[in-house]
């Protein structure tokens, strides 16, 4: 099959649609189940790439959550603890492979953007996985191959219409790219870019140059994640994981700003406080991360407030204390950030260590690098320069 038609393209008055191979060749792709439209595409075929790069870089199993053309998360098949576990909604006596743990923590990133999301996995998807998939709100998915059983479950997702994307896991692109706009045909040499530790953390600049391995390991992450996230964008990543993903902002400062919200609102969600919430049994997991997200936000009042409560809890919860907030977030440490181009100004770095930032890589080449430089070394954290913009539209 070298054409697949869609529904319409990126809304629905923009017909006709389809996806095709120029040259006449074979499609990469197989639809195995439901009907994946224009956006639905663009989210598999650049989370697919992301995963396969994080799996070829870092050498574990990868997966990504994707909405509008960026990653909501994406994360490595590290174990999950119990506090994970319950942040993520899964059970604590689940058996997970590296995969799903993989996906799990993909999604649980930031659950309120992954909901109605596009999966990828580096992997072929396995029934551990599948289960996992099974109870969560996702438009599809795609990966190089799915098991029996774990093909039986997606299949049956959204009342059969759940759709499932296998890909050619040797197919290799063309190295030029086009795109038309307006009319008018663009071409370029594709990202191809390898990025791993050798080629991103050599050239460290600040004082402190001291990096270890699971920091190394969460910069290169964060540079691949942000080679498949629309510009200008921020990662955050802790523990194999992103925690907060800002994409597509017109400003540095409020891409770390954004992401650093998100990365403070997934610290959050480790507190006692929130994990113990008395949700009503009834109430499904998107409401409650939802409550949990206006909870831990600046309307708290919307699902405490008298008369709204009792539709979520059984109980109306305690507010959470402002200075019990901020020593909780003030003890967090050991956080990595990527970003995609250079810091123009120093309140990126302001802005990042409060969000427990300690080692950060970035292309450098702004005319206040000495400033930049010069407040990473008033934190003691760790700056490299990796000399590579990334910007991805």
């Amino acid at each position: 099959m070298n054409e697949f038609q869609l529904k319409y393209g990126t809304n629905p008055n923009q017909k006709p649609a389809r996806i095709f191979m120029k040259d006449g060749g074979a499609l990469p792709v197989t639809v195995l189940n439901g009907r994946p439209g224009y956006i639905n595409f663009l989210d598999a075929l650049n989370s697919w790439q992301l995963v396969c790069d994080l799996q070829k870089s870092l050498q574990l199993p990868a997966a990504a959550s994707f909405k509008h053309v960026s990653p909501a998360g994406a994360a490595l098949g590290l174990p999950l603890d119990d506090v994970l576990r319950q942040m993520y909604h899964v059970d604590p006596a689940a058996e997970l492979s590296p995969l799903a743990c993989a996906y799990a923590r993909a999604r649980g990133t930031d659950r309120m953007s992954s909901f109605g999301d596009w999966i990828a996995l580096s992997q072929p998807c396995d029934r551990s996985t599948a289960l996992l998939i099974q109870h969560e709100v996702s438009d599809g998915i795609i990966a190089p191959g799915y098991d029996v059983e774990a093909l039986a479950i997606l299949k049956a997702k959204k009342k059969g219409a759940y759709n499932v994307v296998a890909v050619d896991p040797s197919y290799v692109p063309d190295p030029l790219e086009q795109r038309t706009v307006f009319g008018v045909t663009f071409e370029q040499g594709r990202q191809d870019l390898e990025i791993s530790e050798k080629t991103m953390l050599a050239d460290i600049v600040t004082e402190n140059r001291e990096l270890s391995a699971e920091q190394k390991r969460d910069l290169v992450l964060s540079l691949i994640v942000l080679k498949y996230t629309q510009s200008n964008s921020v990662c955050y990543v802790q523990d194999g994981q992103t925690i907060g993903v800002g994409a597509g902002q017109q400003s540095r400062i409020h891409c770390t700003r954004l992401a650093g919200r998100k990365a403070d609102l997934w610290q959050l969600r480790h507190m006692p406080q929130v994990l113990e919430l008395p949700f009503l049994d009834s109430v499904k997991r998107q409401d409650r991360d939802n409550a949990i997200d206006v909870y831990l936000g600046d309307t708290p009042e919307d699902v405490m407030g008298e008369g709204v409560w009792q539709s979520r809890f059984a109980k109306r919860p305690e507010p959470l204390d402002k200075a019990v907030r901020k020593d909780w977030l003030d003890r967090v440490h050991g956080v990595s950030l990527g970003s995609d181009a250079f810091f123009p100004f120093e309140d990126n770095i302001e802005r990042a260590r409060r969000s427990g930032v300690s080692a950060i890589v970035q292309p450098g080449g702004s005319i206040r690098d000495d400033r930049v430089i010069a407040a990473c070394d008033r934190y003691g954290i760790v700056m490299a320069f990796c000399h590579i913009r990334l910007f991805h539209h």
